[in-house]
C-alpha cells in the first residue's frame, strides 16, 4: 500500500514539475512518443539569433565600452597587438571553433566587398543570395547544397553594419574595395549551413 501511495505521489509531482515529458520519461522506451524533428528553417533561425546576440553584446558592452573609456582598442591584428578582435573576428574564429565541434553545424561571414577573398561568397548559391540580400534583406535566403555526396541545408542572413567598429574598419582598411559604408549598411551576408542527414 505505502508503494502505490509512493507511485501515485511521484506521479502527481512529474505531472507538476516536468508535465508530459517528465511523465513519459518514466515509460519504457518502447511506449515513448515518436520523436518529432525540427526544421532546418528553424534550426538556421535559432543558430542566427544565438550568433547576433553574441556579436551585439561583444560589440556594444566590449569592444565599444572599452575603446570608449580608452581601456583597450579593437586592431585587426589582435594577437600581435595585445588587443581585441574586431566584433567581425569575433564571429569568424566563434564560427571556426564551432565548425570543430564536430557537430556539421558552420556559419561564416560573407561580403559584398570583402577585405580578404576568403570572405568572399564560395558558391553560385552564396553570390545569388548576397544579390537578392542586397535589395530585399529582411528574410534569408536559404536552399539545399551539396558538397561531394553530402547534402546541406543553407541559409544566408543579411549583415548589416552594426556599429561605427564595422563601418571604420572597412572605410580605412587600405584593402577594402569600398570605403563608403554607414551604420546600418548591408555589409554581407552571415551563411549558416546544416547537414541533413
Amino acid at each position: 500500500m505505502e508503494h502505490l501511495r509512493f507511485a501515485y505521489r511521484a506521479t502527481a509531482i512529474a505531472f507538476l514539475v516536468g508535465g508530459f515529458w517528465g511523465v513519459t520519461s518514466l515509460l519504457p522506451a518502447k511506449e515513448h512518443p515518436t520523436t518529432v524533428g525540427i526544421a532546418p528553417e528553424k534550426v538556421a533561425d535559432y543558430v542566427h539569433a544565438v550568433v547576433q546576440a553574441d556579436r551585439s553584446f561583444y560589440t556594444t558592452h566590449i569592444v565599444n565600452r572599452m575603446q570608449e573609456r580608452g581601456i583597450v582598442a579593437a586592431t585587426e591584428h589582435w594577437e600581435q597587438e595585445n588587443s581585441l578582435p574586431l566584433p567581425a573576428q569575433f564571429l569568424q574564429h566563434s564560427g571556426r571553433l564551432v565548425a570543430e565541434g564536430g557537430y556539421g553545424i558552420r556559419y561564416r561571414l560573407i561580403g559584398f566587398s570583402p577585405i580578404y577573398q576568403r570572405n568572399a561568397p564560395a558558391t553560385e548559391f552564396e553570390r545569388k543570395a548576397l544579390d537578392l540580400l542586397r535589395r530585399q534583406p529582411e528574410r534569408p535566403i536559404t536552399g539545399i547544397v551539396s558538397s561531394g555526396k553530402k547534402q546541406y541545408f543553407q541559409a544566408i542572413y543579411a549583415d548589416r553594419a552594426v556599429s561605427s567598429a564595422c563601418v571604420t574598419c572597412h572605410n580605412s582598411h587600405p584593402l577594402s574595395p569600398k570605403q563608403d559604408f554607414k551604420l546600418n549598411d548591408v555589409m554581407g551576408g552571415i551563411a549558416i549551413t546544416i547537414p541533413i542527414e
